[in-house]
């Protein structure tokens, strides 16, 4: 998430900016200087916020999902970014999404919790 956080915020930037959805209100750069900033704190909250780290996952995987429609955006549009330059690719990408947020939630704990939970 720091890295992630970083490239938002300087040299993946244009990458980034390309997953926006046009239908965004606001300035792609704006959303992903914002995003950049959430996955910093987020990125910040996993390795030293230990008490909350499991609501610190949480928040993670619900990021994870709204940033979703930039990935659906970027597969209709046929969008290349990040090297994700066939449709195949992109399609391939949006599986990796509950990737991330399965280990969001399996790294802080919140899935074993969340598991335990349903189970009573």
């Amino acid at each position: 998430m720091l890295f992630a956080a970083f490239g938002h915020l300087t040299f993946q930037r244009a990458e980034f900016q390309a997953q926006v959805p046009d239908w965004i209100p606001l300035s792609k750069d704006v959303v992903v200087i914002l995003s950049g900033i959430v996955e910093f704190i987020l990125g910040l909250g996993m390795v030293f916020w230990v008490k909350a780290k499991v609501w610190v996952g949480i928040a993670l995987a619900i990021f994870y999902v709204l940033i979703f429609p930039g990935n659906i955006a970027q597969y209709i549009n046929g969008t290349d970014a990040f090297g994700l330059d066939t449709d195949r690719a992109r399609l391939l990408r949006l599986f990796f999404q509950l990737l991330l947020i399965l280990w969001a939630l399996w790294s802080s704990g919140a899935l074993k919790i969340l598991i335990e939970r349903s189970k009573k």
